[in-house]
């Protein structure tokens, strides 16, 4: 059975321009031409993180879903001003027949009016170009609000909060051209316009922003240059769909233990090879390994995307080579006739198609021809395990727990529901019909 979700309307304007005027733009920008005075809202949240198990609310009198909440009602408003390039509550999603319940959606909006490109695909690591297109450049219309770690460690929320461009505050603004409900950039310090490249305080942020958000349905991405991030200035991904993603009921294979509690594990039994981190002493702990994890793939000049998943408590990491194999010419015409760039979204099973044709007849094995061609092979992914395992044990490892036999090793995700069952979740436009 194929579920489609109902979705509410959303006027559509052009009002985002695709470069900011010159000069005094008179567009709100987040450039010195429009900062002075220029106030945004405020989330504040809890320095100190609980260990990633547990899931006990807030110690706030604002509630654990403040911040889900805020994102949603935000986002919402800004729809109702039109300020998307097209309307995303229109594009028709189902859940593909199957044993892993790939989504498929229908993008053609994204595909007429993202924006292209602007940078190599063959380096990971490239130098940020005040030329080309960055977050400084957007409306400060576009931006919901500020998101950072509270002074005195409690979780606070200020309406009107001045823009400290000293202190580069870390945002969390719309994305104009949408995959999904809800979806949002958060753009670690803002104003330092760092490069696409994942430290440890811009990860840790990410992983924040999961926790406190506190639904299951809210996943936050990452895409690194050369693995389809179309933007070099430092950002995440995020969005809502109230239906398990296939990678999250992928079984694992446990690899090892850090001294921290965090388990790094194999993905099993998945079109696109990788790795699991969950656990931890603390959010910091998961933060370090997975950060540190990302950075040995940068260095080494290997294109990844990474998924955080259940609230924060589970990230899931993809080396790929998509973006090599067709430089080299080894990816099909079929495939490539999709112009469908597999990046985090479709490597964790929702699988944007920009073609009537290719959503129409869209089937499991189809979606897995695709994500299968995004992997590395079993021997290369052996390799980047070893490069990663001596960098996170030089950083954060120390002793690490033997591993477990293939017996005792080997677990699924949690439990969810599965693939022809409703989707459920507490918004009208993520109610199936």
């Amino acid at each position: 059975m194929m579920l489609r979700i109902k979705r509410v309307a959303t006027v559509v304007s052009n009002y985002q321009k695709e470069e900011a005027e010159e000069g005094g733009c008179g567009r709100n920008c987040l450039r010195s031409c429009c900062l002075p005075g220029a106030k945004l809202p405020l989330y504040a949240f809890k320095k100190a993180s609980k260990a990633v198990s547990q899931q006990t609310p807030l110690d706030s009198e604002l509630g654990f879903d403040f911040l889900d909440s805020l994102l949603l009602g935000e986002w919402e408003e800004r729809m109702q001003r039109g300020l998307f390039r097209y309307d995303v509550t229109a594009c028709e999603t189902k859940v593909i027949p199957g044993k892993y319940g790939f989504i498929a959606q229908l993008n053609e909006g994204r595909h007429l009016k993202k924006r292209p490109t602007e940078f190599r695909v063959d380096k990971v690591l490239q130098p940020f170009d005040e030329s080309k297109f960055n977050f400084t450049k957007v409306g400060q219309e576009e931006v919901l609000f500020q998101f950072g770690a509270s002074e005195d460690n409690d979780v606070h929320f200020i309406p009107y909060a001045p823009l400290d461009v000293d202190n580069s505050p870390s945002v969390v603004a719309i994305n104009v051209s949408p995959i999904e409900y809800g979806h949002v950039l958060l753009i670690p310090r803002i104003f330092e316009c760092m490069p696409q490249r994942i430290d440890r305080e811009s990860f840790l942020l990410a992983l924040h922003m999961a926790e406190e958000a506190g639904n299951p349905y809210f996943r936050v991405g990452y895409n690194s240059l050369g693995a389809f991030a179309t933007i070099n200035h430092l950002h995440f991904q995020a969005y809502y769909l109230a239906a398990p993603f296939p990678i999250e009921r992928a079984p694992s294979k446990k690899i090892t233990i850090t001294s921290g509690g965090v388990k790094i594990s194999y993905i099993l039994n998945y079109p696109v090879r990788g790795l699991v981190f969950e656990g931890g002493d603390s959010l910091k702990d998961l933060s370090d390994v997975v950060s540190d994890a990302c950075i040995c793939l940068q260095e080494n000049n290997i294109p990844y995307n990474v998924l955080i998943a259940d609230s924060g408590k589970r990230v899931f990491l993809f080396p790929q080579c998509y973006a090599e194999k067709q430089a080299l010419g080894e990816v099909s015409l079929e495939l490539l006739d999709t112009q469908v760039n597999p990046a985090v979204w479709e490597i964790s099973g929702h699988m944007v198609l920009k073609r009537k044709e290719d959503y129409e007849g869209a089937t499991e094995e189809n979606a897995w021809r695709l994500l299968a061609e995004v992997s590395l092979s079993e021997e290369r992914l052996e390799e980047v395990k070893e490069l990663i395992l001596e960098a996170i044990s030089s950083c954060c490892v120390g002793e690490v727990v033997a591993m477990a036999s293939a017996e005792e090793s080997v677990s699924s995700g949690p439990a969810h529901e599965d693939a022809g069952e409703s989707i459920k979740g507490s918004h009208p436009a993520m109610v199936p019909v």
